[in-house]
């Protein structure tokens, strides 16, 4: 890999994640335009693709961003791949970038708070309850029986990522909960409470990668990709080789570490896809942070401690999920988090960080690993 090019993150823009009924046309560029407000260096005509991350894909939206924008890219397409649809459009910009046929990508990535995502009418048809409510009942149960652990346990997932949430201004929530908040919410199946789940909502999140030489002229701080690591195990969950580990998320881990030559433990900052609280130790253990079974006793030692390594923008529970801006919005504030302007969430000596989104029940997984 030492003859790869270079691709470094030199921009980027977010919006709040909210309940507003706003168009996805509009919150493409809201974000967009908060990128290009920031960053006065660049210059729309120097973008080369314009690449559109969402669900809502029925809509020709990256030429009409790029439009709306004021940008003429000689590439604009969108990426679909429900909840990991961001990472894998800033894996695709990478890819581009890397071959030479573009030299500066925009990405930007919104969902509305309605969006239904997309459903396999196979996994649709299994149980009374609509898909990701589903498999999370049957991972929490499958992983609370396998490492017998409690639903208090599980709970202050929920509770750690709300408290960081708290300090991030672009979060949905602003709320922090007890244990006891958690376990009387509402319940939903046996296994999941209304505060055990992440919550769609309306939002964006856009990020410009360039090569090594134009990142170092957009940015006194440059971001750099030095690991990707992508797996799709199978489309419908049930092919899962366990229900309560992620053979998906081990796998794209291992690749992103061996791409960035870097072990786990290198790692100082972490983005997890929370979809539901059991998500966080599942994504914990299979990356390779802990022994597996052992995800909870990690997470209660990093709130007992104020540590912010893991989700420190509140996760999907505490920051809102709107599919397709998920995958960026964590891999800003990873950036973030790099660039040390995290504010209260800053995760002291940050330098290698991770960024691990997943779709449908981890059966697809993309990992990132960013240095500065």
């Amino acid at each position: 890999m030492s003859d790869m090019v270079k691709v470094g993150i030199a921009a980027y823009g977010i919006t709040p994640f909210t309940k507003n009924d706003q168009k996805i046309e509009s919150s493409l560029l809201e974000s967009t335009k908060n990128l290009f407000d920031d960053n006065p260096k660049i210059d729309r005509n120097d973008i080369d693709a314009v690449l559109v991350s969402t669900n809502n894909n029925s809509k020709y939206l990256s030429p009409i961003l790029s439009e709306m924008a004021g940008i003429q890219p000689k590439i604009a397409h969108s990426i679909e791949s429900l909840c990991n649809s961001g990472t894998n459009s800033i894996v695709s910009a990478y890819s581009y970038i890397a071959s030479g046929l573009a030299d500066v990508v925009l990405i930007s990535g919104a969902e509305r708070y309605d969006s239904p995502g997309q459903i396999l009418d196979w996994d649709n048809s299994r149980g009374e309850f609509k898909h990701p409510i589903f498999w999370a009942s049957i991972f929490t149960k499958s992983y609370k029986r396998e490492y017998h652990i409690s639903d208090e346990q599980l709970a202050l997932v929920s509770v750690k990522n709300h408290k960081h949430a708290k300090n991030n201004p672009n979060a949905i929530s602003n709320k922090t909960y007890t244990i006891e908040d958690v376990m009387n919410s509402k319940k939903l199946t046996d296994d999941l409470k209304l505060l055990d789940c992440s919550r769609p909502c309306t939002g964006s999140a856009s990020i410009i990668l360039a090569s090594e030489e134009t990142t170092k002229k957009l940015t006194d701080s440059p971001v750099w990709i030095t690991g990707i690591g992508q797996k799709i195990t199978s489309a419908g969950f049930t092919k899962n080789k366990s229900l309560s580990s992620m053979e998906s998320t081990k796998l794209a881990g291992n690749s992103a570490l061996q791409m960035a030559k870097h072990n786990i433990s290198d790692i100082d900052v972490v983005e997890v896809h929370d979809a539901f609280s059991v998500c966080e130790p599942m994504a914990l253990e299979s990356l390779g942070f802990v022994n597996i079974g052992n995800g909870t006793s990690m997470i209660r030692e990093l709130y007992d401690t104020n540590n912010f390594k893991v989700n420190p923008r509140g996760g999907l529970i505490g920051s809102g999920h709107p599919l397709g801006a998920t995958g960026i919005a964590q891999t800003i504030e990873i950036t973030q988090q790099l660039q040390s302007i995290a504010g209260k969430r800053q995760v002291d000596n940050a330098k290698i960080g991770l960024v691990h989104n997943m779709s449908a029940a981890a059966t697809s997984s993309t990992v990132l690993v960013l240095e500065k």
